[in-house]
């Protein structure tokens, strides 16, 4: 599973010229799936999102978590974090989970967050424009591989 977590002071997501989500500060996760992702991967993944320090405390440090801050999710499926560019020029995405799983997970990964955290999302397999203002910019990719060899 991979996150690209972006710190916004604002973000939102338009299907077919209609704003169909939108939040103020807080974080836009663009959620990539890939076939060996569980549940306890995916459990993990939004642990290590939801804890994240990165909004600044009184003093500019990067101390606070998204509930010290009370910001809100905006949460993206993105298949396109898993594009294998090694050969030619065209990417090929079949490291991507296939629907179900992906949106079975993706699913799975949103309910965990609402459980703490207002939560906005995309719609899974849309075509989809999301707009942002990338506060810092701030912005961290969070490799299931790598939580698991930290």
């Amino acid at each position: 599973m991979r996150v690209l977590l972006q710190r916004v002071s604002e973000a939102s997501v338009t299907i077919d010229h209609q704003k169909t989500a939108e939040i103020g500060k807080g974080l836009l996760l663009l959620v990539g799936i890939t076939h060996t992702d569980t549940k306890a991967i995916v459990e993990a993944v939004a642990q290590k999102v939801a804890g994240l320090r990165i909004f600044e405390d009184a003093q500019g440090k990067m101390n606070l978590d998204l509930k010290d801050v009370q910001g809100s999710i905006l949460s993206v499926s993105q298949f396109t974090l898993y594009a294998d560019y090694r050969k030619g020029r065209r990417p090929g995405f079949e490291p991507a989970a296939k629907p179900p799983l992906a949106s079975d997970l993706y699913d799975y990964f949103n309910q965990i967050l609402k459980n703490e955290y207002e939560v906005q999302t995309g719609v899974f397999g849309a075509d989809m424009k999301v707009q942002l203002i990338n506060d810092g910019p701030v912005t961290i990719l969070i490799d299931s591989e790598e939580l698991s060899h930290g």
